[in-house]
C-alpha cells in the first residue's frame, strides 16, 4: 500500500513514512492510493470473527508491507489487553437508541480504541533505529490523554501535549497532567483547540524544526488513527445482519466520521453518516451550503468538539473532488488566504449522498441528558448527548447506531447539572483526585512553544 498527499498525487510514501511523519510535506494529509473493496462473501467471513482478529484483517490493508500480519495481531492484542469490555467495544439497547460504547480502555474515550495500537506501533518501528521521537499532539481534550496513556514510559520516546488553558473538562485535564512520566510534557495554551491544533500543524510544515527534533505527532491528521477506527463500523454493523444503517458521530475534527466513510467505501452497509455538531457547527454549515467557513470556536458543554477548523474534512474534499488534487490545493489555498472556500453545488450534492448534519445547542444537549437519565435510567456524556439529539433530528433511532464517545464520568459538573445526579469515578480514575498534577501554561506563541521544546530534549 502507497500513500500520496490530498494536493500531490505525485507523492509516493509507505504506510511507515505515513505514520512516522503524519502531515504531508506539502501541508496535505496522507491518502491511500487505493482502497481494499470486500465483496459479499468476504463481508460474510469478516463478520464471524471477533474483535481483534477483525482489527487485525482491516488494518493489514493499509500496512502490510510494513508490519507483518502476525506481528500486527500482536501489537493488537497487546493494545487491547487492558479494556475493560473482552469485546473492546461494547453494543447496548437503551431504550429505541442502539449505542456503541467506545470508552471501555484506560482513558475512558474512543481515542484509546486507536491510540493503544498507535503506541504498540511506534515501539515495532523505534527498536530497529533508537532515535528518539518527539510526539507532539494537539488536545481538545481526549487525544492528548489517550496519546499519554499510550506512550507513558515508552523508550526513546517524549510526548508534548497541547491543550486549551481552561476549555477542557477538570477530569479531561487531570488524566493528562497526573501521569507523571518523565517523558510526558503538558502544555496549557492560552487560546483554544483550533490554536493548538495551527501550532501543531505549522511545526510539522517547519521542515527544519520537524527534522532537528525527530518530529512525530498522533492527532486525527495521522492516518493510522483513521485505519483503527474504521474497525468499530465493521463490528457494529456486522451485529444488525447485513441491515443498511446510518450512524451518528458526535464530531469535531472530522476523523471519527471520515473512518466511516471509509468503511462505507470498503463495502460496509451504511445508509447516512449523521454528523452531530454543537455550537461550533462549521461541518453542518458546510454540509447544508457548501460554505466552509471557520468561526471563532466557542465553549460548549461537549468541549471536545469545541473546533471550527475541522482537518480531516481536506481527507473529504480529495474524495467528492473526483480525487483531483490540484482542485484541494486551489481550495486549501482559499481558505488560508481568504478564510473560507465554497464548494461547488455537485460537490454538496455528493457530499449529501453520504452525510447529513444536525446541530445540538448547549440547552438541547442538557435536555437530551435529562431526559435518557429519566426515562432510561441511564446516563449520557454530553456529546454522545449530541449525537442522539442529531439521531432523534432525522426519525430514525432503529435505524441508527449511536457512537458513544466517552465515559461520563469525564464530565461530570455537566452530568450534574443535566441530571441532577452523582457519577461514580470508574476504576480505571478511582483515585485521580488525589494525584498531583503537572503542566505549564503558555501563550499562544510558536516561538515560545518551540523553545519551552527544545529546552527540554536537549
Amino acid at each position: 500500500m502507497k500513500y500520496f498527499s490530498t494536493r500531490n498525487k505525485n507523492l509516493n510514501f509507505s504506510f511507515k513514512d505515513v505514520f512516522l511523519r503524519g502531515l504531508a510535506p506539502d501541508g496535505g494529509l496522507f491518502i491511500p492510493q487505493k482502497l481494499k473493496i470486500y465483496n459479499s462473501s468476504e463481508l460474510k467471513e469478516l463478520s464471524d470473527l471477533k474483535y481483534t482478529d477483525l482489527a487485525t484483517e482491516i488494518i493489514s490493508n493499509f500496512c502490510a508491507s510494513d508490519i507483518d500480519k502476525k506481528k500486527l495481531k500482536t501489537l493488537i492484542e497487546k493494545a487491547y489487553k487492558g479494556f475493560d469490555s473482552k469485546d473492546v467495544v461494547t453494543i447496548k439497547k437503551i431504550g429505541n437508541i442502539n449505542l456503541l460504547e467506545l470508552y471501555h480502555g484506560p482513558t475512558l474515550a474512543f481515542k484509546d480504541i486507536a491510540m493503544q495500537v498507535i503506541g504498540n506501533i511506534y515501539n515495532e518501528f523505534n527498536s530497529e533505529n533508537k532515535k528518539i521521537i518527539n510526539i507532539i499532539v494537539a488536545t481538545s481534550g481526549d487525544t492528548g490523554s489517550a496519546a499519554i496513556s499510550a506512550l507513558s514510559g515508552k523508550p526513546n520516546i517524549n510526548v508534548f501535549v497541547l491543550h486549551p488553558h481552561n476549555k477542557i473538562s477538570n477530569i479531561q485535564r487531570k488524566i493528562m497532567t497526573t501521569i507523571g512520566s518523565r517523558n510526558v510534557y503538558n502544555i496549557a495554551i492560552k487560546g483554544s483547540f483550533d490554536d493548538c491544533q495551527k501550532i501543531v500543524k505549522d511545526m510539522f510544515n517547519e521542515n527544519e524544526f520537524r527534522e532537528k527534533i525527530n518530529m512525530s505527532g498522533v492527532n486525527s491528521i495521522n492516518w493510522a488513527r483513521i485505519i483503527c477506527q474504521i474497525v468499530y463500523y465493521f463490528y457494529a454493523a456486522f451485529k444488525f445482519n447485513n441491515k443498511k444503517i446510518n450512524f451518528a458521530v458526535p464530531t469535531g475534527n472530522f476523523g471519527d466520521v471520515y473512518a466511516g466513510y471509509i468503511a462505507k467505501k470498503m463495502g460496509l452497509g451504511i445508509d447516512k453518516l449523521i454528523v452531530a455538531t454543537n455550537e461550533n457547527d462549521i461541518l453542518k454549515r458546510v454540509i447544508d451550503t457548501g460554505e466552509y467557513k471557520p468561526d471563532q470556536a466557542k465553549p460548549s458543554f461537549s468541549p471536545s468538539m469545541d473546533i471550527q477548523v475541522s482537518s480531516n474534512f481536506e481527507r473529504l474534499l480529495f474524495n467528492i473532488a473526483g480525487e483531483d488534487d490540484k482542485r484541494v490545493f486551489l481550495l486549501m489555498n482559499e481558505l488560508s488566504a481568504k478564510g473560507f472556500f465554497k464548494l461547488s453545488r455537485e460537490e454538496i450534492g455528493i457530499i449529501k449522498k453520504d452525510f447529513c448534519a444536525e446541530k445540538i445547542n448547549n440547552k438541547d444537549t442538557l435536555s437530551i441528558m435529562e431526559e435518557v437519565e429519566k426515562k432510561l435510567n441511564f446516563i449520557l456524556d454530553p456529546h454522545t448527548a449530541t449525537a442522539v439529539g442529531a439521531a432523534k433530528k432525522i426519525n430514525n433511532l432503529s435505524s441508527t447506531v449511536v457512537l458513544g464517545t466517552a465515559h461520563p464520568y469525564k464530565f461530570l459538573e455537566t452530568v450534574k447539572m443535566a441530571t441532577g445526579k452523582d457519577v461514580q469515578p470508574p476504576i480505571q480514575l478511582s483515585k485521580i483526585e488525589d494525584k498531583e498534577e503537572k503542566y505549564d501554561i503558555l501563550e499562544n506563541d510558536i516561538l515560545k512553544i518551540k523553545n519551552y521544546i527544545l529546552e527540554k530534549i536537549i
